[in-house]
Order: C-alpha cells, then structure tokens, then sequence
C-alpha cells in the first residue's frame, strides 16, 4: 500500500522535461518521473517519520521501490535507509548488497556505502567484509568499500582506509580513483597530517585523479 501511495504522488508531479534532463545528466541510464529533490523528498518525509517510530525496517517495501523502473524509487530506497540506519544491522547487509548490486550508479552507491558505513561502526565485521569487497570485481562494489568511511572523522580506521586505498591502486575506472581522492579529502579535515604522510607514501603509486581530489584542502 505504502509503495502505491508513494507511486501515486510521483505520478502527479511527474514533469516530462524535466525527466528527460535528469535522464540525460545520468547519461540516459534511468528513467525519471523529473522530480526534483526537495519535492520528492516532501511526498515521504511523514512516510520516514512514522517508519522511525515503528523502528522496522520494510523491506518488502523497499524491494517494490528498488524494482519501480523509475530513478526517483531508489532515490527513496536510498533516503529510507539513511533515515532507518539505526536499525540496520549486519544481519541486512546481504539485502543492501541486492541493492547494490543492481541499478548501479554513482547517485545509488554514494548513498548506501553510509548505511554500510554506520552498520561498520558498532559491528566490525564490516571491516572484514570491505576489505572482500575492495577487491571486489565489480568497482562500483569496490568504490562503496572504498568510501564507507566518509564523514567518520575521528572515527576513521585508518589502517582500513590505507589498506582498501593500497589494493585500489593503478584502476584507470574514473568512479574508482575519483572515490580514493574524495576519501582522502574528507579525512583530510580531519587529520591531515596523516593524508600529507599517505601521499608522502604513495603518491607514485596514485593516480593524478586522486591526487587533485584528495589534496584539495591541505
């Protein structure tokens, strides 16, 4: 019923053009009912409050989402997780890795890997199974292992980031060195000391991409 619902409210600020610029800018991958954020995010944000306070996760309705052909779905799928992450357990993992493993895009990817990356830190055996899908051979498996810490700061594992960044090395997949600069970058807000001393390290090994990326604020 809740995807029904939410379909129909898609439906009725669903914008032709608008839709075919969205699909244009994510290269004519998806198709979109050319919503934009602020509204989209409207049509569910009572949907998300009253989720919150049942403290369980739909995952029936999730799937309805993810499989809707059109890009604002997972959108929501996305929005949905990152508002219920405090009840996302290791245990899920293998329905968010369906996700992830599917409809692949950066808009997707760099929206899970926080779920990820918040189940990491009270469970540490995601720290085992990143390091499985950094060398995953699906790179937008590997880019979601390689940003999960983002916005950690001084939560960062940075023995795990260093060792994820080493066996990403020498890809020429721009959404792989583009993730390695961008982890750097966050973390160099943080501590960076410890990214001069990673360049210091590696730079030979790196690629100019994730050099500029990850050098930009130090």
């Amino acid at each position: 019923m809740k995807y029904k619902e939410v379909k129909s409210h898609f439906e009725e600020l669903a914008d032709a053009e608008k839709a075919k610029e969205m699909s244009a800018y994510m290269r004519n991958h998806f198709v979109f009912y050319g919503i934009p954020t602020p509204a989209r995010r409207a049509c569910y944000k009572d949907l998300l409050k009253s989720e919150k306070k049942k403290k369980v996760i739909d995952w029936d309705f999730l799937d309805a989402c993810w499989n809707d052909q059109h890009r604002e779905c997972q959108y929501l799928v996305r929005d949905y997780l990152t508002a219920m992450k405090a009840f996302v357990t290791f245990d899920d993992i293998p329905k968010i890795e369906g996700y992830v493993r599917s409809k692949q895009w950066w808009d997707s990817i760099d929206g899970l890997d926080k779920v990820i990356g918040h189940i990491g830190l009270t469970d540490k055996r995601v720290d085992d199974l990143m390091l499985t899908w950094a060398a995953d051979d699906d790179f937008w498996v590997r880019r979601l292992a390689i940003d999960h810490q983002l916005g950690r700061k001084e939560k960062t594992n940075t023995e795990l980031l260093e060792k994820i960044l080493v066996m990403n090395f020498g890809s020429d997949e721009f959404f792989i060195n583009k993730a390695i600069g961008w982890s750097l970058r966050d973390y160099s807000k943080t501590n960076p000391d410890w990214v001069r001393s990673f360049f210091q390290k590696y730079d030979s090994q790196m690629a100019p991409l994730s050099i500029r990326e990850g050098s930009k604020y130090i």
